[in-house]
């Protein structure tokens, strides 16, 4: 409802329930191989449609969060009437999903590749705070966001040289290279660290400060703008 769409790896999917609008009978006599487990109360959605809608229309137009929304359904010493009806809806989108997952290997290999990226993105952020067991020292919130802001900082440096540096060898490459060099971009990732040294000292001195790769920027530039026109 708000354009937005999950794709998670779930877990045990052998274990998970699936949902329909008729009942197991009706699936069990055409013959489907996989049936569903449990029934969908229609009824409870379209008591509570009108109330699923405000809470959508709350969450698009930014007077709450969701979170603040389900914070305040969840404090009810009972489950709320919309708060089931949204459950119920959500049965709906989750079976959906795993259908469309069990069929689809192409979604199963793009969501296994964006965990990856995920999980080495995890990483990359650990290399960089490798001291104190990646913990906060100050239990202060200004000093934590400085350490945040340090790392995120650090981050971007190293993808920022990883796309000039790419970008370079690019401009320089024949064709041949040219798309070997894109195909392994695409297959691979940016978020790489391994040429960076951590662990060495930081020297900001004017000399230290001169580029030693030679990376070209102009140059650079000018390839990028070739490309978007092409």
């Amino acid at each position: 409802m708000l354009g937005l769409t999950f794709a998670p790896r779930l877990k045990q999917l052998d274990r998970q329930r699936l949902y329909s609008f008729k009942k197991r009978k009706v699936y069990e006599t055409q013959g489907f191989r996989i049936l569903p487990d449990a029934y969908i109360d229609t009824e409870l959605i379209a008591e509570n449609w009108s109330d699923i809608l405000r809470f959508v229309a709350t969450i698009k137009l930014k007077y709450a969060t969701a979170s603040q929304l389900f914070k305040r359904l969840n404090s009810y010493s009972k489950q709320h009437p919309l708060y089931r009806a949204l459950k119920e809806f959500g049965k709906i989108i989750k079976t959906i999903f795993i259908l469309r997952y069990i069929d689809d290997p192409v979604l199963r290999q793009s969501i296994e590749k964006q965990l990856n990226k995920i999980e080495n993105a995890h990483k990359f952020a650990k290399a960089i705070a490798f001291g104190n067991n990646q913990e906060f020292s100050s239990g202060e919130k200004e000093e934590q966001d400085i350490i945040a802001g340090c790392r995120q900082l650090i981050e971007n440096s190293v993808i920022c040289w990883n796309y000039l540096y790419l970008t370079q060898k690019l401009n320089d490459a024949n064709q041949k290279e040219t798309q070997e060099l894109l195909t392994a971009v695409k297959e691979g990732s940016i978020v790489t660290w391994q040429h960076i040294n951590f662990h060495g000292e930081y020297d900001f001195s004017e000399e230290k400060l001169q580029d030693s790769v030679g990376l070209n920027l102009p140059k650079i530039l000018s390839w990028r703008r070739a490309e978007n026109q092409e």
